[in-house]
């Protein structure tokens, strides 16, 4: 079995070579980039992978686009901002040794934000299928799409570990993209944002991941952590009812 590894990128010359590295392993490496406008692409040129472009819709878009541009039968996708493991890179190998009985395999994923590991707040037990038959394409949905009949899916042992965080900054700038693209996956489930959904909901958020699961453990990144979950699930809601108001003056 040979495995083509996928890395979709846009503006990620901090990333991209460590990105590159960690699948050296692959038999084929595709940058799927979105056009960066800083070094990307000729960072990544120096590592003779395979680069192909294509303008960003959302993420579950450019990943099914991608995949029928693998030349092998076997996908491994790893966000730029992701590593592979040497433990994962381990199992994977002896994987490839052996007849998959599944088409698709959960990797769980260690989070690191402001240079912490996080190991509560609500991000233990993250995980993602990774790992998945080229036959296989993503939910078309704007956020958390993941692989069709993922409840099939099997599960592989060890962590891709990521690191989400960059700055404040460009965190706040992909945290406002992703409640844009999260308020219109709602749009079919919520009808009418009330005060439910802007304060309850928040709340509970906040509350679930501080303390029933364990973020105050991760002292004050984990503050921070479930304070920005919890003000997520607010302008979700707030741009919902902004899309609301606009498809009724229309």
């Amino acid at each position: 079995m040979k495995i083509s590894a996928i890395i979709p990128t846009f503006n990620e010359e901090e990333h991209i070579s460590e990105a590159i590295k960690s699948v050296s392993w692959a038999d084929e490496i595709i940058v799927v980039d979105s056009f960066s406008e800083d070094k990307t692409i000729e960072i990544a040129k120096k590592f003779g992978v395979k680069i192909i472009q294509r303008e960003y819709k959302y993420s579950a878009s450019q990943k099914n686009w991608a995949i029928p541009q693998s030349e092998h039968n076997w996908i491994f996708l790893l966000d730029a901002d992701e590593r592979v493991s040497n433990s994962l890179k381990e199992e994977i190998l002896n994987w490839k040794k052996t007849k998959p009985k599944k088409k698709s395999y959960w990797i769980y994923r260690t989070n690191h934000f402001m240079g912490k590991k996080i190991k509560f707040s609500g991000w233990q037990g993250d995980k993602v299928i990774r790992l998945f038959h080229r036959d296989c394409r993503y939910e078309d949905k704007k956020v958390h799409a993941e692989i069709e009949n993922s409840s099939k899916a099997g599960k592989l042992k060890s962590p891709i570990l990521h690191f989400t965080f960059k700055s404040m900054s460009h965190y706040l700038l992909k945290w406002d993209q992703y409640s844009s693209w999260s308020a219109k996956d709602h749009l079919k489930k919520v009808k009418n944002p009330n005060f439910f959904h802007f304060f309850v909901k928040p709340s509970f958020r906040f509350l679930r991941d501080f303390i029933f699961r364990g973020g105050f453990l991760d002292g004050k990144t984990g503050y921070i952590v479930c304070k920005l979950s919890s003000m997520g699930v607010f302008m979700r809601y707030i741009k919902l009812k902004e899309l609301r108001d606009k498809s009724s003056t229309n």
